[in-house]
């Protein structure tokens, strides 16, 4: 699969609930999951070639938390680390969602 302006699959509401349970029961020293804004989003999809994002894991060393770090990716699928790299985005736990379906309890 080669990485373009449509790369992604969309889902239903049951699969998403069946892949995030069972990625939090296998991790549950893990975040549940991470948010981040759209005004940073924007900036970093909204450079000039970017098609998309692209999502690594990441660790903190000094702290061992994880996190997400998140580049754009150009036409011709190669990251674009000379523009907007997002990380220290918003984890849950703490600050989970109250209603979502796709945080295990």
């Amino acid at each position: 699969m080669n990485v373009n302006k449509d790369s992604g699959t969309q889902i239903s509401l049951d699969k998403a609930i069946e892949f995030t349970h069972a990625y939090q029961e296998n991790n549950p020293s893990l975040p549940k999951s991470y948010s981040v804004g759209l005004d940073k989003l924007n900036e970093l999809l909204e450079q000039e070639g970017c098609i998309g994002l692209r999502i690594y894991p990441g660790l903190n060393s000094d702290t061992n938390q994880s996190n997400l770090v998140l580049v754009g990716v150009d036409e011709s699928g190669e990251d674009m680390t000379q523009g907007i790299i997002l990380e220290h985005l918003v984890l849950c736990p703490p600050l989970c969602p109250k209603d979502s379906q796709l945080v295990k309890k």
